[in-house]
């Protein structure tokens, strides 16, 4: 096909192509959309999900429907499914035996649970009709946001999503307290003449549809892959010994960033094993004080000067409990630096030593600079005069 403009929509997972003679078609792209999943258990047959599939709509809409037609359906066919009212349009974009676990995941009862159905592959007109709704989305969202401006409403309207018959649209929106919106629901319906459905969500999921480069320079994780949104607090960001600054711990969307939970299990699991020191430490030369610790390495470091960490010393975790369980029985430890090992010095990847080579006292005495002669202008010292 001779292809004249190529639309790319992650949202849903696929690629649309217009020929030179109007006819449109759709490109399943597997790694498009963050709800693609890697089938690891693909040829592995199952009769208990040959008439399941797994079909994909909008963003992070996707569902699993029964084949009752027994037509032959393969990953990336584009399917009119049962819907409340009317029918949609979607993308099969999972098969076999993975579907146990994707069931699983929510917590569904293949016996007992009555899927909804698969009518039959889409049709042209099918795709034509499911395309022109798409093509509406966009002037929807912003008219409706328009709409609920005027009415003094305190919520934002993040995205919209047309059913593939075009009859039904969802509008997601963002609110943080309650929202009456049945005013709202009725000029919708006067204005686009259709059934209205609202769905909230929260301002991860919103980040999540929008996108965007985080601070560490790669795409924001909520738009990239992550579905389930878990609740996460300052107390992650205690255990790791972050600073409670709320400029650096917020993310794009205002709340705390979902990277502060990526760590915190280790922390945690660190901290389990570091001894609790209620006081200093008992030794032959005087009380230790701790002044830093490096959880996961395992490690604290020591002074006899309270609060000075200029010649503070490390000990491991067991080393310090070993001195703990003296320190219990009355007995004071010889000196921990006599059978304390130098730290390790900071050595390059490339193994070319020290970072501190560059500083001005390691540097070499400058050698005797050597001297050039000058010789006159239109002469050298090899010239006869």
């Amino acid at each position: 096909m001779d292809t004249e403009k190529r639309r790319q929509d992650c949202s849903r997972g696929y690629s649309r192509v217009t020929g030179t003679d109007g006819e449109t078609e759709i490109i399943y792209k597997p790694g498009c959309c963050k709800l693609s999943v890697f089938d690891w258990l693909k040829g592995i047959p199952e009769e208990r999900t040959r008439d399941l599939f797994e079909v994909r709509f909008k963003n992070t809409r996707k569902g699993i429907y029964r084949n009752c037609t027994g037509q032959n359906l393969e990953v990336g066919d584009i399917v009119t499914v049962e819907s409340t009212t009317g029918h949609d349009v979607g993308l099969v974009t999972l098969t076999g035996a993975l579907i146990l676990n994707q069931l699983r995941k929510d917590q569904t009862d293949i016996e007992n649970y009555e899927f909804k159905k698969i009518y039959r592959k889409a049709k042209p007109h099918d795709i034509e009709k499911w395309q022109e709704a798409i093509s509406r989305e966009h002037k929807t969202m912003i008219r409706s946001r328009q709409i609920a401006s005027s009415l003094n409403l305190n919520m934002k309207i993040g995205d919209v999503e047309y059913q593939g018959d075009g009859s039904k649209a969802i509008f997601y929106y963002i609110a943080d307290e309650r929202v009456d919106f049945r005013q709202l629901i009725k000029l919708f319906a006067d204005e686009f003449r259709i059934r209205i459905e609202m769905k909230q969500i929260g301002a991860r999921q919103e980040a999540g549809l929008i996108g965007g480069i985080g601070v560490c320079g790669q795409e924001l994780c909520c738009a990239k892959y992550i579905t389930d949104f878990q609740s996460i607090t300052t107390q992650s960001a205690r255990c790791q010994d972050l600073s409670l600054n709320p400029q650096k711990l917020a993310g794009q969307c205002s709340k705390l960033k979902c990277c502060i939970n990526y760590e915190a299990s280790v922390y945690l699991d660190a901290q389990a094993s570091m001894p609790i020191l209620r006081g200093p430490l008992e030794t032959a030369d005087g009380p230790l004080y701790v002044v830093k610790t490096d959880l996961l390495k395992c490690t604290m470091w020591f002074s006899y000067d309270q609060g000075n960490i200029n010649n503070a010393f490390p000990l491991n975790f067991d080393k310090v409990n070993d001195i703990l369980e003296l320190n219990k029985k009355g007995v004071k430890v010889p000196n921990p630096t006599s059978t304390t090992e130098k730290a390790q010095e900071f050595k390059s990847a490339v193994g070319e030593g020290s970072i501190f080579r560059f500083d001005e006292n390691n540097r070499p005495k400058s050698q005797k600079k050597k001297k050039f002669r000058k010789f006159p202008k239109g002469g050298d010292e090899n010239k006869s005069h």
